[in-house]
């Protein structure tokens, strides 16, 4: 009845009661106030910033009056976890369930308890309804779980404190991601220059000339994959083979990101600053997807449904990465795709196609400027996970 990390001063057992001893219903109703809604992954959001179409009715009298501080759930789907505490006060429709903490109790705290997989798992054995679809959760059911909370409140909120100050910082960095995603985004539609034009909308500083439009076949040749087998029939051995999602994923190949198979010398072998293409997909927006391979590697084997392609000429690495997935590029691709249920590229075509090639010097700038939004996402991304799994680990840790 104890948690196996608690702050120091606290020695008492957690106590077991019924959420009937925290929570009592808010069934208030209102048609006035701000529309808010619940998430699985997000908790409780405002309507309006979730980009949803806005299919109210014109009636909305029967809404249900949420307060700040109250904790709503989405009675069919708390068995996914569809649950928060509210920061506004505003309305929802019926289809939820509004509940307000009794005095002394904090419902942060418990807006933690209530997300944890073993509640999660209590909520969905106790949801009515023969089918997934049409699994409910009304207060009253709910009311009767049994769970287990600290006896004083001071505890509670310290609990709540420290999840509360982990959201805020994973919100933070999300927000951060998404920004210098969307900075990048529009760096890939603009800093490159269409057929059309010769020189790209956005420019750095004192760089000025023409940009070249050369065809990628003029710029190396291209070499197939692995083939006559199946991945699976190379063996386990000290070669590395580069897996399709690794391509597909990637501007820049993830070079930790192989299989080890077995060294085969009949089969070419993928070199430092060579370009992978993918050749097969299940949509034409996704084939010919590039990734360009930046490892001193002896012997590096490839996908059977890519195919490299080795420079004959010095380019940039990293604005050829990025260059190769610009906005114009990439819709040329797209064209080339050809299918029903799979799609396919065809090497020689594509090697027709017309890409934007300015100085080296110009090629530096722009790749390097890429190379530091990617290096900012990744160190984004990975502060996002380490917190969540940091939150993970206490929710296991914290609470009984």
């Amino acid at each position: 009845m104890k948690p196996r990390i608690r702050f120091k001063g606290y020695i008492d057992a957690w106590e077991q009661r019924k959420f009937s001893d925290f929570f009592e219903e808010r069934n208030e109703r209102s048609g006035n106030g701000e529309l808010i809604s619940v998430t699985v992954g997000s908790g409780i959001k405002k309507f309006n910033e979730l980009g949803r179409f806005d299919s109210k009715p014109e009636d909305m009298s029967n809404y249900k009056r949420v307060v700040e501080g109250d904790i709503a759930y989405n009675s069919m789907r708390m068995w996914q976890g569809a649950s928060g505490y509210s920061p506004y006060t505003g309305i929802l429709s019926p289809a939820y369930t509004v509940i307000t903490p009794k005095y002394g109790v904090s419902a942060m705290f418990f807006s933690y308890v209530l997300k944890r997989p073993y509640m999660v798992h209590l909520f969905e054995i106790n949801s009515q309804g023969l089918t997934s679809d049409t699994w409910n959760l009304k207060y009253p059911a709910f009311s009767q779980i049994d769970t287990i909370a600290p006896i004083t409140n001071d505890e509670q909120n310290k609990i709540a404190s420290i999840f509360s100050k982990i959201d805020n910082l994973i919100t933070l960095y999300q927000r951060k991601y998404d920004k210098i995603v969307n900075i990048k985004k529009a760096l890939l539609e603009k800093i490159f220059p269409s057929d059309a034009e010769t020189t790209p909308k956005i420019r750095f500083k004192g760089v000025n000339g023409a940009w070249e439009q050369r065809k990628i076949g003029d710029l190396g040749v291209t070499y197939a994959g692995l083939s006559g087998k199946k991945k699976e029939d190379f063996g386990h051995g000290e070669a590395e083979f580069i897996p399709y999602l690794n391509v597909f994923t990637h501007p820049i190949a993830d070079v930790t990101m192989t299989e080890a198979i077995e060294i085969d010398d009949r089969q070419v072998k993928v070199q430092n600053g060579d370009v992978l293409f993918t050749t097969s997909s299940e949509t034409p927006e996704e084939v010919g997807m590039s990734s360009v391979w930046l490892k001193n590697s002896s012997n590096t084997y490839l996908n059977s449904f890519c195919f490299g392609f080795r420079l004959n000429e010095s380019i940039n690495s990293y604005y050829l990465a990025y260059m190769l997935r610009s906005k114009d590029v990439r819709n040329k691709i797209v064209l080339l795709a050809q299918g029903i249920s799979r799609y396919n590229i065809s090497k020689k075509k594509m090697m027709e196609i017309n890409v934007p090639i300015p100085t080296d010097a110009e090629q530096r700038k722009v790749g390097e400027i890429f190379k530091q939004l990617d290096n900012l996402i990744n160190l984004y991304r990975q502060q996002i996970e380490k917190l969540k799994n940091i939150k993970t680990a206490l929710l296991e840790k914290m609470f009984v």
